[in-house]
């Protein structure tokens, strides 16, 4: 049995608490350096989870004792640390999205294939047991044929709760870039490739308000679409609908629908790791003045519960295995390609095609214990 692999962690905002907090107490890896562009946030992180080095993003790069870097910097600059990474022979994991142009991301899993190392991108909620427990029931065909799917992400905005929520509606971002890799990597990793996109984006409005934190009262310019439906065509003939919107005053999220030939079924928020999975079977007869009634099945799901992270760990064990990883770089390359496609249809007002594809997404590993020791 070989070490755990070192981790360094590499960008330390408001997500690097749940990595840290998860990441240290995974036995197959250990975090030996993280960094920031700003040192001292780095120096309180490696501090409070007992990290023996901490520095700049280069001091990270520079360590040998890191094996695999995983990138928690902003979406502008996920590209450029990634590759720096991968040019000091490390592994990447990158939070989502993977970049923010084709051309940046597609080169990157080039120079990976290139360098023998492996990427991998968020989100890794997909390798959650709700969602794992879904994917094993819809495989095993209790609504039979997958026909068509809805999901549903709208809420008010980031700019409520977040301190500092500009770069939510920048370039990069807005609902469509930050919150449809949840649900499009979900479906994908269900269903296979899309093949086409239509969708139609708005501004409520191109001034924001910053609602807490010591900046509250400011404003900041809405750069991108804040709300985007898009309709989806996927490879296997499926078709979908998905609305993504910080401009509900109605909070609805975590909706999925699938709805097959032998049935419909509701799957957990696509930006958890757990949730409630239920199918109905389709009514018998329907006649006038009967009421309605579906009886809900309800499906218990099987794993344990942990949280981000658990992508990487996923990674860890695999390049231990030889086996691909679950939530791969060409997966988060083609929901790229599938949400920037989505935005360039809404700019066109016309139809676009995804030029990417991605192979099928395997299951997890069956009993996989993120606490146990395998490596």
């Amino acid at each position: 049995m070989s070490s755990p692999l070192g981790i360094g962690i590499i960008g330390m905002g408001v997500i690097s608490e749940t990595y840290l907090q998860n990441l240290t107490s995974f036995p197959d890896v250990k975090v030996v350096a993280v960094g920031d562009m700003l040192p001292e946030r780095a120096q309180v992180q490696a501090t409070a989870h007992g990290i023996a080095s901490w520095g700049t993003a280069e001091d990270v790069l520079a360590d040998p004792a890191v094996e695999l870097v995983v990138n928690l910097t902003i979406p502008r600059a996920h590209v450029e640390i990634s590759s720096r990474a991968i040019a000091a022979g490390k592994h990447v994991w990158s939070e989502k999205p993977l970049g923010l142009e084709r051309d940046g991301a597609a080169g990157l899993l080039r120079a990976a294939k290139d360098a023998g190392v492996r990427v991998g991108s968020a989100p890794d909620t997909i390798l959650g047991p709700g969602f794992q427990t879904a994917k094993r029931a819809i495989l095993d065909g209790v609504i039979g044929r997958p026909l068509f799917v809805n999901t549903i992400f709208q809420t008010q905005g980031p700019d409520m709760w977040h301190p500092e929520p500009a770069f939510l509606f920048a370039e990069g971002a807005g609902p469509l870039l930050d919150m449809g890799p949840y649900y499009f990597s979900a479906l994908v990793s269900l269903l296979g490739p899309i093949v086409s996109v239509a969708a139609r984006g708005s501004r409520s409005r191109t001034v924001r308000d910053i609602r807490t934190g010591p900046r509250a009262g400011e404003t900041f310019p809405v750069e991108v679409p804040s709300t985007v439906q898009v309709l989806t065509s996927f490879a296997g003939g499926q078709h979908g609908t998905h609305l993504l919107s910080f401009d509900s005053a109605l909070e609805r999220s975590g909706v999925v629908e699938i709805h097959g030939t032998e049935g419909s079924i509701v799957l957990p928020d696509p930006n958890q790791f757990d949730g409630r999975i239920a199918y109905v079977k389709p009514l018998g007869v329907l006649r006038d003045g009967m009421t309605v009634e579906q009886e809900w099945i309800e499906i218990p799901s099987q794993g344990t519960v942990v949280g981000r992270g658990l992508g990487v760990l996923d990674m860890a064990r695999a390049i231990a295995e030889g086996r691909p990883h679950v939530a791969s770089g060409e997966l988060g390359y083609h929901v790229l390609d599938v949400m920037l496609s989505a935005q360039e249809s809404a700019a066109a007002g016309h139809d676009v095609d995804i030029s990417s594809t991605v192979a099928p997404v395997p299951l997890m590993v069956d009993g996989f214990d993120p606490f146990a020791t395998t490596r």
